[in-house]
Order: C-alpha cells, then structure tokens, then sequence
C-alpha cells in the first residue's frame, strides 16, 4: 500500500520530537509498576469499567495512557504512527510489567485491517490531540463503528476547535476551525517541555532545551459539529458529550492558572470558553 505523503511527513515530524517529548519524563516504567495514573478523571469516567474489555487505543503516542488503562484491567492494543513512539511504549511496557500490544500503523491501515479480520472492541479510546490528524473524518468514524463490538463504546477525549481561535495570548484572531482544511506548521512542538510537569506525572525532568523540529507537519481542522455528526452518520447513538472551560496537563496559552489535578485554567481576566470536549458514543446491542 502507497502511504499518503502527508502522512508520511507527519510520521518523520512525530518521530523527531518523542526523543525531547521523552527526555522530560523522570521513570516513568517505575511510576506505572508502583501503581501510577497518567490518566484524567475526565475520560475514565466517559469509558466506564474497563476490566476484562478489548480495548483499543487509537493515536497512542508512547503508550502511558495505554498501560494506565491496561493496569485498570482493560486488554490493550495500542497503535500509533510513529516508530519512535511505539518503539518507546513496547520497551515501556516491557520494564512496567504491565502487559499491551503496541503496533506501529496509520490509523486508517490499522483499522481497515483490523475490520477485514473481524477483530472486535469493547472499548475504543483516543484522547487529547488526535482529530486534527485525521484527513478523512467520515471514513474514521465508519471505522469506529465498524470495530465495535455490540454494545461497545467510544471515548474521545479532546482540545476543543473554539480554543484554536485564539493566539497564545488570548486574542481571538482565527477563524472556527471546520472543513479539514489543511494547516502547515514547523512541525510537532515540545509541548510536553512546555507544560512544565502537567504532562508528567511521574516526575518532570528539564531535558531536552529549546527544540526545533526539523521535519514540519501538516493538520487538519475540524469542528465539533463536524465530528459528533460523523459519528452519528455512521450509526453510532451519542451518549454523553461534555464542554470543559480548562485543560489537562497541556499549556496552550499564556498565563494559564493551574488547578487541581495537572489542570489549567484561563486567568482571572479571561472569559471562560470551552478549552476541552468529551464525548462517548455507542454501537446499538445487535446480533453482529
């Protein structure tokens, strides 16, 4: 199969920066085997119980949240687009001691295989940056529904598109994202560095400094209107689907306040707008 060429930039972009993404994270293998979380209140209570489930995690990154979801008891496969990440949560895993699949895919590879041989979730998960990677939202969403058991849930945990209208400084100075348009950046930051330890749990680390990407990379954008009707489209019965005026762990704007639990909220001069969204959609019980 020839790889879309976007995608393959976007590859090289990921696999250029987990290295400074990773250099921040003090031990994390003994934080999961010790019984550390690098999961969110937020999207455990939108998977519900997890124990016993085939549970998939789409767009995985370096498999934390994978083990963390692992070590609730949910058997986990993880796929992700990057080398460097996959290569990373394997040998994570490996020194955790909490056992999960990871495998290196497109996404959209991944789940056209994945329903060609009848393989069947419980769960699906996928959080935190991941709809501005999809180039194709309705082909994602049918494969969603395609992959779900009877009954079987999906949770998307993710930046609300209202906050990529503003500048890091609050300004509103972009139009709603919405359509899939294309947007070209220098390539995947250090935002993990960036976060100052809300994006790691097990201990945050200076690391690497200043990184630049050297491979750019190119998103797409798209509405939460765009997404829930997908979804819908594709069969799936909406479930819950929440707005949240902070975010976790990341720090996209100046002078963020933080809170309670690796939360930031906007400062005391900003109005509050929607920084996050939850939602969990599910696949009608049927005889499959």
């Amino acid at each position: 199969m020839t790889r879309d060429p976007i995608t393959e930039q976007n590859r090289r972009s990921w696999n250029a920066v987990v290295p400074a993404h990773t250099s921040h994270r003090a031990d994390e293998a003994a934080f999961l085997r010790n019984g550390g979380s690098t999961l969110f209140p937020e999207e455990l209570a939108l998977l519900g119980d997890i124990r016993g489930c085939r549970l998939l995690h789409l767009l995985c990154n370096t498999g934390a949240d994978s083990l963390s979801l692992a070590a609730r008891g949910a058997i986990v496969t993880g796929v992700d687009l990057s080398d460097a990440a996959i290569a990373y949560a394997q040998a994570l895993s490996e020194s955790s001691g909490i056992p999960a699949t990871f495998v290196q895919a497109d996404v959209y590879e991944y789940i056209a295989t994945a329903v060609a041989n009848n393989v069947r979730f419980e769960r699906i998960y996928a959080g935190y940056g991941v709809i501005c990677w999809l180039r194709d939202l309705d082909a994602f969403a049918a494969g969603i529904a395609a992959l779900l058991a009877s009954g079987g849930r999906f949770v998307l945990m993710e930046f609300h598109p209202a906050s990529n209208m503003f500048t890091a400084d609050w300004r509103l100075a972009h139009a709603y994202p919405q359509g899939g348009a294309r947007l070209e950046l220098p390539g995947v930051g250090d935002y993990v560095g960036a976060a100052a330890g809300g994006l790691s749990p097990s201990g945050f680390l200076p690391g690497v400094r200043d990184f630049t990407n050297p491979e750019p990379c190119i998103l797409y954008r798209w509405g939460l209107g765009e997404v829930v009707t997908a979804l819908a489209q594709a069969g799936l019965r909406l479930r819950e689907l929440h707005e949240y005026c902070y975010v976790n762990g990341e720090r996209p704007f100046e002078r963020m306040v933080p809170a309670e639990g690796r939360r930031l909220r906007p400062p005391p001069d900003v109005p509050a707008i929607p920084l996050m969204y939850g939602l969990a959609v599910e696949r009608d019980g049927d005889d499959e």
